[in-house]
């Protein structure tokens, strides 16, 4: 008789899972290449740079696409955008030619509105990081209502996630002496008071999730030390991790802490009626909060709930729930089968409500009545078939401020009110002929039927086929829209205009697996159902083809973050309909994502590649897995960023050694700084654009 005991059966499943993953790693001729400083690796980068430095940098019309990214981006014309709202001053952060990683300012709101704004420099970043002998790069400031004199500053060294978050003073224009200041991490922080902050950060060992983010929030009182705060909430280490934020509605400051449980499970807490600790709410774990307008909590369902449809907006009284009473369930807009809600601010009396409807933005203004307390819903008038954006709000006088822009037109910053017409604060000028240019939409059907919305522009009357550029995203619930071909494709500046210009046709594909159609959209491309995203893409690929746009081997494709698990897996599985490759800071190692950096907070949408049945799935199509011998693969371009600390470089490095070790064309540029976004400053993105125009045109305009 043979016993086996629970213990000894997990035990020997530990040693199982240890042996596998062991194996997996030896089978990695690459592994050196995820250590990210390693001098070896850092040896490879400088190699692999210069060689696509050699290929790339010196072509004739290079330096004049450089110089031109670099004008249209620091061109001062472009729209001051809103940042908060300060009581009747507005605050702005800008970059130009002269201030590359920006100036923090400010205005008077009246003469903001009226599009002649007075302003004044709060913080310049490029002069404190000359001064500080530090790489800043602005991650943002929160100024607590309602005098907005004291800010929380947060500044990463070099455009990591991580951050320094330091006490300014909006008065004298310093920096707090002794004032409070988190050391650098992945933190989040929020005012609970003007003498107390709520911290979720590095509290050392043990206080980090798996994937690298906070797992305690602590209470922090002015005067003492940041180690001796009060706990207040805590996670487990499995969770993404816990964050901290706070809304205000009208005098009233209601902080709040979530503990992300999944990347897309949370549950929430406020303070209960004395404000003494946090408590639960009855907030389903699967919504996500939007904003709080008179006393009540908005969140928009990401699941059926209580009978109201996933992709609605519900509202919930906050006194009821820091009180433990029972909570009316009020549904506060459902949009319609075509429709997805996109974006919610609150002003003091309006819930301001962004829409898409197939994939056009739509703005709608909801008041709750105080007898009833029932929602109604009005349309907002802005601009027609057109990418609709809010940009910040006005709380007591009840605007908002959106844009509103296409292709070809160049955004519009709108300040709007319920009733009246929209009035215009400032508009880019055109900063290209459009005269001779189209958009269409058009809709592709998908292997499973699926009807896939794309935008398409070229030179009006263009006729035969011309190679062309697909730029996709699919995942993450993140609906990619339509923008001024100036800042088209995502994170590659004017690369989209400079293609068209060429005569060459640019499109915007609307996959499964973002929010264009509201959460059934996501979820059909989300884990075991991913194919779905690539044959998506694939089909517009085809309907190119099929309509005459372009060519089979004439056609490149571009996905960023995400993205680049898109391009890689599609490059693969059809490497005859592809031509080129654009790749952005991309994961490409399905099986070793969730250990690398914030890798293991995206196991709810790909799967775990170490339980067998998720491994099961993503083995068909993680890209560095499936690059096989003999095969030959479109050339792809691989840009991305030694500094970002939210996917790990190790992924395009990997890739582009493999690819190249069986023969493969691979042109690779690793920044040093510039975090995930890649570009610190406008001077890189410049050359990123020239760089991949570059590319383009050698290997789909000038390869025959």
């Amino acid at each position: 008789m043979i016993r086996v005991t629970l213990a000894g059966l997990a035990l020997s499943c530990s040693f199982a899972t240890i042996a596998v993953a062991a194996e997996k790693e030896a089978k990695d001729p690459y592994l050196w290449l995820e250590d990210i400083e390693g001098q070896k690796s850092l040896d490879w980068v400088k190699k692999e740079n210069a060689e696509t430095d050699t290929l790339i940098r010196s072509r004739p019309g290079f330096e004049a696409d450089r110089k031109r990214a670099r004008d249209i981006l620091d061109d001062d014309r472009q729209i001051a955008m809103p940042g908060e709202v300060m009581g009747d001053t507005i605050t702005n952060f800008w970059r130009d030619a002269a201030n590359p990683r920006g100036i923090w300012r400010q205005s008077p709101l009246d003469a903001y509105l009226a599009g002649t704004p007075e302003w004044k420099t709060l913080i310049d970043v490029d002069a404190l990081g000359k001064a500080e002998k530090q790489s800043w790069v602005w991650h943002g400031a929160d100024c607590l209502a309602p005098a907005y004199t004291r800010c929380l500053v947060s500044l990463s060294p070099g455009g990591t996630d991580a951050d320094i978050v330091r006490e300014w003073d909006r008065s004298t224009g310093q920096f707090v002496d002794g004032g409070f200041t988190v050391p650098l991490a992945k933190s989040s922080v929020t005012w609970e008071n003007a003498d107390t902050l709520l911290v979720a950060t590095d509290y050392g060992e043990g206080s980090m999730t798996a994937s690298g983010y906070p797992r305690i929030v602590k209470r922090w009182k002015r005067g003492t030390a940041l180690a001796s705060a009060e706990t207040v909430a805590e996670g487990e280490t499995e969770d993404v991790g816990m964050n901290v934020f706070a809304f205000t509605d009208g005098d009233k400051r209601w902080p709040m802490i979530s503990r992300g449980k999944t990347f897309y499970t949370a549950d929430y807490k406020l303070p209960n009626i004395d404000a003494s600790r946090y408590i639960s709410t009855i907030v389903p774990d699967t919504a996500s909060v939007r904003d709080v307008i008179d006393g009540q909590l908005v969140i928009f369902l990401n699941k059926e709930w209580s009978g109201v449809a996933a992709g609605s907006l519900v509202s919930l009284s906050l006194e009821d729930m820091s009180a433990d009473r029972q909570v009316p369930i009020v549904t506060a807009m459902t949009p319609t089968n075509a429709q997805a809600i996109e974006d919610v601010a609150a002003t003091d009396n309006i819930l301001w409500v962004k829409a898409l409807d197939d994939v056009e933005g739509k703005l709608f203004a909801l008041r709750r009545d105080p007898q009833t307390g029932k929602w109604s819903q009005k349309d907002v008038a802005l601009a027609d078939n057109a990418t609709v954006t809010i940009a910040g709000a006005v709380a007591k006088r009840d605007i908002i401020l959106a844009t509103a822009e296409t292709m070809l037109v160049p955004p519009t910053l709108y300040a709007v009110s319920e009733g009246k017409a929209a009035a215009a604060v400032q508009s880019l000028p055109a900063t290209f002929d459009a005269k001779g240019m189209r958009v269409e939409k058009r809709f592709a059907t998908s292997k499973d039927g699926t009807k896939i919305p794309y935008f398409l522009v070229r030179k009006t009357g263009a006729t035969g086929p011309v190679p062309a550029l697909v730029h996709a995203y699919g995942g993450f619930r993140a609906a990619q829209t339509p923008s001024y071909l100036t800042g088209q494709p995502y994170r590659a500046g004017p690369l989209g205009l400079f293609w068209v210009e060429d005569g060459n046709a640019y499109v915007l594909a609307n996959i499964r697996g973002g929010g264009e159609y509201g959460p059934a959209w996501h979820q059909a491309a989300l884990r075991e159902k991913r194919q779905n995203s690539f044959d998506d893409l694939h089909a517009v690929a085809e309907d190119l083809v099929a309509t005459g746009v372009s060519a089979k081997g004439k056609i490149a494709i571009s996905g960023r973050s995400n993205g680049g698990v898109l391009v890689g897996a599609a490059m693969e599985q059809r490497p005859d309909l592809y031509g080129a490759v654009i790749s952005g800071s991309p994961l490409k190692d399905m099986q070793r994502y969730n250990k690398l950096l914030a890798g293991a907070s995206w196991v709810a949408e790909y799967g775990d590649p170490d339980v067998p049945g998720d491994w099961a799935f993503m083995s068909k199509y993680s890209p560095y897995q499936n690059i096989r011998k003999g095969v030959k693969y479109p050339p792809i371009f691989l840009y991305l960023s030694t500094k970002d600390d939210r996917v790990h470089p190790g992924h395009a490095r990997k890739f582009a050694a493999r690819l190249k070790e069986l023969g493969n064309r691979v042109y690779y540029h690793e920044y040093m700084e510039g975090g995930h976004s890649v570009g610190a400053d406008h001077a890189e993105d410049a050359i990123r654009a020239a760089m991949l125009h570059a590319f383009l045109l050698r290997e789909l305009v000038e390869k025959k």
